[in-house]
């Protein structure tokens, strides 16, 4: 007995003190252990402050019925149900036969509600049963955090997201500035076996990632979105986009794309603003028509035959929309009424012998390279070369023109004609402006200048007013108000219809269609004094209902530019008498301080357009009942009144 004693003895001594630390760790690494700290991603956040992404907690419940006893379970289940009916719909008599045939067949894992948000978690944690905890009550809580878009779908591609699907938009851009970095403390294992931290403090603290101050104005975001989604509906279109960008600083306000489902539906499908390279069409005209007057072989002044509005080329044919063309017309009046004969002989006159410099100049603006944006997916623009001796062919001039054998991106043409606005300064778009850690701005991304000059002052002067004379003239007159100022170019495009073969083994395309076609607008507002350009690019509508576009197009493109003009109440009195257009060209310094404004006072809007008034008045967060048509006559609440958020005003028009 001694002896095993001594055997016992001696194995315990070798094992403390020959082994011991050995069992020491083993212990520990059991009980206690280093708890991951997780930091919370950045939001995304508009110009203005308010969320586009942020993360959110939700919540999973789910209920272990065996744990609950007998007497709880048959003194509260009424209640119980009678709380989930109140919460989520279905009546009480469901939830307690949910409940006792989910007790009956010792479910430990009853699904109760999925994707709460917190609040209603608490709601649902104080819920009879549940109130007693995960041991008396059964009540099983998961928590997991999602990334959320607080604005729905839309921008939603440009947004973006950072996840399994990729890195796209801005989440995808600016990832590492929105990620933080993991923390972490030591726990200990208790009792029920259940984790203590050990210390007060964390090791290690998390930190969380930064905020991404965008460009975006949820306002104009919304009113694009809209403006777009109702034409696209209209004309039955398969896709479309909108740009509005701020002229002096590239900073992009708005940016909608919206494709088709096949259900008839629209939703943001694919970024057609950065990504779909395509053939421009008549939006072309305008770098043809700039690089005439910078090398000065023409002026706009410059008159030119369109003949019969049908020529040929190396037997193919150029025709004019109108029906036996436009005659003798000056080259401005070629952008007006956006002449294909009218611009193809201009270029082909002056160039013929030497296109290589025509190409140059369209490189040296700035046409033939990406923008090099932040954000993924940028399409690839194309402009031909008389050096690509395989692509080149003899109409490849005439055709570059008007906007043929050539492919850019909306956001790269818009970057083209808000050089134009902002005085001949090709700025590049810009969807972020700060980033912000801890409430405090640490990065600010500064304006980037492309290209100083596209052109000189006295050409850039043209071209601003030759496409104002477009929409008081020209193509887009269906768009002209006398209220606002605004100019820009139509682009009607038909679709190239790439080769390819059938199951068969045929060929087929190979030629442009007469069935699908590419309507735009593009420009810029106020005309004057720029301060957005926009552009809307809508493609294969359907073409019984309207393709050019200035019908399916530029509507998009004014309803934009009158709704963020009429954002902002006129402060000054408006006389009641016949207009001149001259008087309502606001002076634009005056207008785009109002547009940041906030009226305490009811504004006088006797004398503006029904439309434009009822803007008016809604944005400050009145309701506004109309009679009649046309301009207002008279306002049931007089100016200088104190307004009242949801008060009633009765505009009679006329």
């Amino acid at each position: 007995m001694t002896f095993f004693l001594l055997v016992i003895f001696a194995e315990i001594t070798r094992i403390q003190y020959l082994e011991g630390d050995k069992y020491r760790d083993m212990s520990a690494h059991r009980t206690i252990r280093k708890d991951t700290i997780f930091y919370n991603r950045g939001n995304v956040v508009s110009a203005r402050g308010s969320l586009l992404a942020t993360s959110m907690s939700k919540y999973d419940i789910r209920m272990d019925v065996v744990t609950v006893k007998d007497a709880v379970f048959e003194k509260n289940i009424h209640s119980l149900s009678e709380s989930m009916s109140a919460m989520f719909g279905r009546t009480a008599t469901y939830y307690q036969a949910y409940f006792r045939k989910a007790r009956r067949s010792r479910n430990r894992y009853l699904n109760v509600a999925k994707n709460l948000g917190y609040m209603d978690y608490l709601k649902v944690k104080n819920f009879p049963i549940f109130n007693l905890g995960p041991y008396k009550g059964g009540f099983i809580a998961e928590q997991r955090t999602v990334r959320e878009h607080p604005i729905g779908k839309i921008a939603e591609r440009t947004i973006g997201y950072d996840d399994y699907r990729g890195e796209v938009g801005i989440e995808g851009a600016y990832t590492d500035y929105l990620e933080g970095s993991v923390g972490w403390r030591m726990k200990q294992k208790i009792a029920k076996n259940l984790w203590k931290p050990i210390n007060d403090n964390n090791e290690v603290e998390p930190k969380d990632g930064s905020d991404v101050i965008t460009t975006i104005d949820i306002n104009v975001q919304d009113i694009a979105h809209h403006a777009l989604l109702e034409q696209l509906e209209k004309f039955e279109a398969d896709h479309g986009c909108v740009v509005v960008m701020e002229t002096s600083t590239g900073s992009i306000k708005a940016i909608a794309n919206l494709g088709r489902t096949p259900e008839e539906k629209y939703y943001e499908k694919r970024n057609y603003a950065v990504w779909e390279s395509h053939e421009p069409g008549s939006t072309f005209k305008v770098a043809s028509l700039l690089i005439a007057l910078e090398d000065k072989v023409l002026d706009t002044s410059t008159v030119v035959d369109t003949e019969k509005g049908r020529i040929f080329i190396h037997g193919k044919k150029v025709e004019d929309s109108r029906w036996g063309g436009y005659g003798k017309i000056s080259a401005g009046r070629v952008i007006e009424v956006s002449s294909n004969v009218g611009i193809v002989k201009l270029i082909q006159k002056h160039y013929k012998k030497n296109p290589q410099k025509f190409v140059d100049a369209v490189n040296e603006i700035g046409l033939g390279s990406k923008l090099g944006l932040a954000i993924k997916g940028e399409g690839d623009p194309y402009i031909p070369s008389p050096k690509d001796k395989k692509r080149w062919s003899g109409i490849s001039l005439e055709w570059m023109a008007w906007g043929y054998g050539v492919s850019m991106t909306p956001l790269q043409i818009l970057t083209f004609y808000n050089a134009i606005a902002n005085n001949g300064i090709m700025v590049k778009p810009k969807f972020v402006t700060a980033l912000r850690t801890e409430g405090k701005i640490d990065k600010v991304f500064e304006t980037q200048v492309i290209n100083p000059r596209i052109a000189s002052m006295e050409t850039v002067k043209k071209l601003r007013r030759v496409l104002e004379k477009v929409v008081e003239q020209g193509t887009a007159t269906n768009i002209y108000t006398p209220n606002f100022s605004m100019a820009g170019k139509t682009g009607t495009a038909k679709k190239y219809i790439p080769v390819t073969k059938d199951k068969n083994g045929e060929i087929q395309g190979g030629y442009y269609s007469n069935k699908e076609y590419t309507a735009s607008f593009v420009g810029f507002f106020p005309a004057d004094a720029p301060k957005y350009s926009c552009i809307v690019v809508i493609h294969n509508p359907d073409k019984k209902k309207g393709y050019y576009g200035s019908t399916v197009a530029a509507p998009v493109f004014k309803k934009i530019a009158q709704k963020m003009y009429a954002s902002a109440p006129i402060k000054r009195e408006v006389q009641n008498k016949s207009p001149q257009i001259e008087e309502f060209r606001i002076d634009s310094e005056e207008y785009y301080s109002l547009l940041n404004s906030e009226l305490k006072t009811i504004p006088d809007v006797r004398g503006m357009a029904g439309m434009d008034a009822i803007s008016v008045l809604e944005n400050l967060g009145m309701k506004v009942i109309y009679e009649g048509v046309g301009t207002v006559k008279s306002q049931s609440v007089r100016k200088g009144i104190k307004i009242q958020k949801g008060s009633t005003i009765v505009l009679k028009l006329s």
